[in-house]
C-alpha cells in the first residue's frame, strides 16, 4: 500500500535531441523546461524528486532552482538504464520500494497523473505500472507514433493488464483503443531485472522498450486517465507548452 511503500521520483534528462537541441534547458516562462517538470513531479509528493543526467548544464540549472540532480554516465541507451544507475547512487542500502520514472519533456503534466501511475503497485501484483488514455481522435488510431495498449480490463474501464504494446492499430474489432503514456512506476526488483535483461526481439522490432518486460513474463498494469500530457518534441510543442504555462501564471 502507498502508506508503506517508500518511493523515489526520478527524471532522466540529457541534452541530445535531434528535433529540438538543448531541449531540457529551453526557456518556458523564465525557467528551463526540466525545472518545470521537476516542480510538477515534486508536487506529486512521491518521495524525493531527483533529476538523473549526464549534463553538467542540466545539473546546474536544476540545483539553481532548489532541486536535486545526480550525475550519470553518458552512454546509457535508455532512461530506465539511467534511472537505475541513479537509484544505486542515491539508495545504496536498498531502502526504496518503488521508483517513479517521469519523462523530462512533460512540463505541463498534472501531478495527480503522476500519483495515479503508482496505484497499480499499491493495490495489485504488477511489477511495473504505467498510464493510458482512451483514443478519441480517429487519426490517432492508425498513427504509428501513437503507441497502443492491448490489454485485459481489470477494474471496469479504469485499469488494464497489458498484454502487448504496438504502433499498429490494435486490437481488431469493436471497442476502445488506448494510447500509452510513457510514464512508469517500477517495483525496485522489477527495475533491476528489467535493465539486466537487455533489449529483446520485439522491443527492437517495435522500438518499444516496455515489450522487454512482457517478453520476460513481467506484469505491467495500466491505469487509465483522462488526458495525454503534452510531450515536447518539436519547436511547435515548445510554443504550445509556453502558451499553456503562461495561462497558468
Amino acid at each position: 500500500m502507498l502508506q508503506t511503500m517508500k518511493t523515489l521520483t526520478l527524471i532522466p534528462s540529457r541534452l541530445a535531441s535531434t528535433r529540438l537541441p538543448n531541449k531540457p534547458l529551453a526557456d518556458i516562462a523564465g525557467k528551463p523546461m526540466i525545472v518545470h517538470v521537476a516542480e510538477r513531479a515534486a508536487a506529486a509528493r512521491l518521495g524525493r524528486t531527483v533529476v538523473a543526467t549526464d549534463s553538467e548544464d542540466i545539473a546546474i540549472a536544476i540545483r539553481a532552482h532548489g532541486f536535486e540532480a545526480v550525475m550519470t554516465r553518458a552512454d546509457h541507451e535508455s532512461g530506465s538504464d539511467r534511472i537505475y544507475e541513479a537509484l544505486q547512487s542515491l539508495d545504496p542500502d536498498g531502502e526504496i520500494d518503488a521508483i517513479i520514472n517521469v519523462q523530462g519533456d512533460l512540463p505541463t503534466i498534472d501531478p495527480e497523473i503522476i500519483v495515479r501511475a503508482l496505484r497499480p503497485l499499491e493495490d495489485g501484483p504488477a511489477d511495473i505500472a504505467t498510464l493510458g488514455v482512451e483514443i478519441t481522435e480517429e487519426s490517432e488510431k492508425t498513427n504509428p507514433s501513437v503507441v497502443k495498449i492491448v490489454g485485459s480490463p481489470l477494474v471496469g474501464d479504469k485499469r488494464l493488464r497489458a498484454l502487448y504494446f504496438t504502433r499498429a492499430t490494435a486490437p481488431w474489432g469493436e471497442g476502445p483503443l488506448y494510447h500509452h503514456i510513457g510514464l512508469y512506476a517500477y517495483r525496485r526488483a522489477a527495475l533491476e531485472r528489467f535493465v539486466r535483461l537487455g533489449p529483446s526481439p520485439l522491443e527492437r522490432r517495435e522500438k518499444l522498450e516496455q515489450l522487454r518486460a512482457l517478453e520476460a513474463g513481467m506484469r505491467i498494469d495500466v491505469e487509465i486517465v483522462k488526458s495525454v500530457p503534452l510531450g515536447v518534441d518539436t519547436p511547435a510543442d515548445l510554443e504550445r507548452a509556453r502558451a499553456l504555462i503562461s495561462q497558468d501564471i
